[in-house]
């Protein structure tokens, strides 16, 4: 994307400074009743978000993900980190319910500093909530020079191959990988053909989405935004799996890794799993989602040496950049530099704010009572 297509897509956009946005949702946060530490911690993953052009991870999430749900009294804004299980290499977690970046920050970091020690290092978490971007927690690994890997089970959104009953979360598998280029390698993506924030980001847009993304409970492609949204959490309409619809654009395969991220997110752990992760009990009362995650960081000087191995992973990266390109495209990306270049625009003119995420901020302001100003009023 150029600079010019930047601004034209976000003309409709205040643009408003990263650090004012975070101080914002730290303030918020901190009124809802999370402690000020693990505010900042949240605030840095949804602002990081926004930072990359993630924009259906981003403040966006802040009220209906979060604020909402401490509301409502199924997410606690005090996270109470208990250690199950602490060996030489792995860590179980149990969150209670806690905020699930507090829980996931927390756990990459025992990952980290095992592997530090021992060459690798993994920690699952139970009981947890919605953790942001999945891609910041890897970044922790490649900050240090490691390979990162994390993945997350979530709400039912996935239908399987050949079913329509909405089963599986989008359930990220998301690794990254430390170079000598200026940014990592990051592959952060939903095992969905979309996900529910991408679609979110269609409704405040009041755009349809495209077809093939969501599926109704006959098998045929819905495409009407609001009454997906709805719909999804009725269980009348699920995600097709990365790949598509059946099996012709290979389905199956989304459906699999899916599947895998599901998997290692409850069974290590003995956490809660598909249609468990819901947040209504068989009563239809409200009840936490008990999520869980599982973050591994491999050190490379373990293997042949830290030096050695960006290397090697960038000349792979700037081959497949400097590969024959399709007609009429002029460049090749590899994963995590659409990120890179997104933050490079965003840093200099500041964070997009639609019309419809303005309403929400002053809305929040009111109720905490924020006197902050905004480029909107």
């Amino acid at each position: 994307m150029t600079e010019k297509e930047f601004l034209e897509k976000y003309r409709d956009s205040a643009f408003v400074s990263f650090d004012k946005l975070e101080n914002f949702m730290k303030a918020c946060l901190v009124a809802s009743g999370v402690p000020e530490n693990d505010a900042s911690i949240i605030s840095d993953v949804l602002i990081e978000s926004d930072k990359r052009g993630i924009d259906s991870h981003g403040i966006g999430r802040l009220k209906p993900i979060y604020i909402d749900r401490i509301d409502k009294g199924i997410l606690n804004p005090v996270t109470e980190l208990e250690i199950i299980r602490d060996e030489k290499t792995a860590c179980v977690i149990d969150a209670h319910d806690g905020m699930g970046h507090v829980a996931a920050y927390r756990a990459m970091e025992t990952a980290v500093r095992k592997a530090a020690e021992y060459g690798m290092g993994m920690s699952v978490v139970r009981n947890s909530s919605h953790y942001g971007i999945a891609g910041y927690y890897a970044s922790m690994a490649t900050d240090k020079g490691m390979i990162g890997i994390t993945g997350t089970n979530a709400r039912p959104s996935i239908a399987p191959t050949f079913g329509t009953e909405n089963m599986l979360g989008t359930n990220p598998l998301t690794i990254g990988i430390p170079t000598d280029d200026p940014f990592p390698f990051i592959i952060d993506a939903a095992t969905s053909v979309s996900q529910r924030g991408k679609i979110e980001v269609y409704g405040r847009a009041g755009k349809d989405i495209p077809p093939g993304w969501v599926i109704d409970e006959s098998g045929n492609t819905r495409t009407d935004t609001e009454g997906i949204l709805k719909d999804l959490t009725l269980g009348k309409a699920a995600l097709a799996p990365l790949g598509g619809i059946g099996t012709d654009g290979a389905g199956y395969k989304g459906y699999g890794y899916a599947t895998v991220v599901e998997i290692l997110s409850a069974a290590l752990q003995d956490g809660k799993f598909l249609k468990d992760l819901t947040d209504k009990d068989e009563n239809g009362n409200l009840k936490p989602y008990h999520l869980g995650h599982f973050f591994i960081a491999i050190d490379p000087e373990f293997f042949l040496g830290r030096n050695l191995f960006r290397k090697m992973a960038s000349r792979i990266l700037e081959e497949l950049r400097e590969s024959r390109k399709a007609p009429g495209e002029e460049r090749i990306y590899t994963a995590g530099e659409p990120e890179w270049e997104a933050r490079g625009y965003r840093m200099k003119y500041g964070c997009p704010v639609p019309p419809s995420l303005q309403k929400v901020i002053d809305e929040l302001s009111a109720r905490f009572s924020l006197n902050d100003s905004w480029p909107w009023n």
